[in-house]
């Protein structure tokens, strides 16, 4: 018996899975980016919790979450060994034919259902995603034993996943660029990822907004952001500006990184000037960047760094470093500055002239505004996976014509 396989071209079931934490209920941006993506089809989604226990609701998506380790090689085995088994049984139970991988690893496990599911005759295109430098990404989140062994894994990992796509995304030029090197001949769609930037473009500060002296940085506390070397750009100039500080906004990811910032800014003597906040809500972050005078992303390999585009939004220049997708948004002298990575001195020297410019800095912003406002959209989110899906349908029908029994 033939256990049909035909999409519904009106409601094709997709499923993404991803190494992305959700909570429950959904926070206010992916209620809005998941209520937008179920006008293209039944979508699931199999990720992680935000705490040590697997959760599965329904909320204009159905999600499958897995428990959240501290560990690393934990979470790896939830998404090698569990995550296969899930995704197949949401292609057999539930008619999932479109799977998206957020990046090449988690696309191994989507690749192997997919070649599993074809033992039960059933038709799944596979799409892999790319947010970041796959291959160099995770040397520069944490410190890797025997990183030549795990180089050696994760590219076989890579390799297979790839084989499988039918359909690749990057989220920049950078990453599109690295797809097509590692998986040639390939369709590859474009576009960035998710912003709710409707809450950076409407950020209000309390009361009349001043000059300020605030630097933001927002994002993961690892090595690969080089929130070090901001540390050591800040303290070259902290003496000259004693009103200025330095607001450090973010998760911590790597602890052992985290401890080792906190020990830079003792060391340095500029305990009173740099504030450590955790992570916060994204209507907070919004604030805290309209409050900020520059927002500044320092990272040593960045994919595109979405961050950049919501502080543009709440009207704030940026310093970013000439890495990944980051010269995409940033326009040199215009709505920021370009650094290359890892040079504080150069660093510090865009830090002074914001600090001494604040009518020219602020002009920046009103340009970096406008940029934002053009450069992302919910309605071009929506159509760029439109196009992926539709690419998909075809593929499957494709698929169906070519396994169909001959006409007699």
């Amino acid at each position: 018996m033939i256990i049909s396989s035909a999409p519904n071209p009106k409601r094709p079931k997709i499923c993404f899975i991803g190494g992305a934490r959700y909570s429950q209920p959904l926070n206010a941006t992916n209620e809005k980016k998941f209520r937008a993506l179920k006008a293209l089809g039944d979508i699931y989604v199999i990720g992680f919790a935000l705490d040590r226990k697997p959760h599965h609701f329904t909320q204009d998506a159905h999600f499958y979450l897995f428990p959240q380790f501290s560990m690393p090689i934990l979470r790896y085995l939830e998404i090698f060994v569990i995550g296969p088994v899930l995704t197949l049984w949401l292609i057999l139970r539930h008619g999932v034919c479109i799977l998206v991988a957020q990046s090449p690893y988690e696309g191994f496990a989507a690749a192997l259902a997919k070649r599993l599911a074809q033992f039960a005759r059933r038709q799944v295109v596979l799409v892999i995603e790319s947010h970041g430098d796959f291959e160099g990404s995770i040397f520069l989140q944490r410190r890797v034993l025997l990183p030549r062994i795990y180089r050696f894994l994760m590219r076989h990992v890579a390799r297979f996943a790839l084989n499988n796509a039918d359909l690749l995304r990057g989220v920049s030029n950078s990453t599109k660029t690295q797809l097509k090197y590692w998986a040639p001949g390939k369709q590859v769609f474009q576009f960035p990822a998710w912003t709710d930037i409707e809450v950076f473009l409407q950020a209000q500060t309390n009361g009349e907004e001043r000059p300020s002296q605030v630097i933001l940085y927002a994002g993961v506390l690892i090595p690969g952001k080089g929130v070090h070397h901001l540390i050591g750009a800040f303290a070259s100039i902290a003496e000259d500006f004693p009103q200025a500080r330095l607001v450090i906004v973010g998760r911590e990811e790597n602890k052992s990184y985290a401890k080792r910032l906190r020990e830079q800014v003792r060391r340095l003597g500029i305990d009173g000037r740099i504030q450590f906040v955790g992570e916060v809500p994204q209507v907070e972050l919004a604030v805290r960047m309209r409050q900020a005078c520059v927002f500044v992303l320092p990272s040593l390999s960045e994919a595109l760094g979405r961050v950049v585009v919501e502080a543009m939004a709440t009207g704030r220049p940026v310093v970013g470093s000439d890495v990944g997708g980051i010269p995409e948004m940033v326009e040199d002298s215009i709505t920021g500055f370009l650094v290359p990575p890892g040079d504080e001195t150069a660093l510090a020297e865009r830090l002074r002239w914001i600090l001494e410019h604040p009518r020219e800095a602020q002009e920046m912003g009103r340009r970096a505004r406008a940029f934002a406002k053009r450069f992302f959209s919910a309605q071009a989110y929506v159509h760029g996976y439109k196009q992926v899906f539709e690419a998909a349908c075809l593929l499957l029908n494709e698929q169906e014509d070519h396994n169909a029994p001959p006409a007699i």
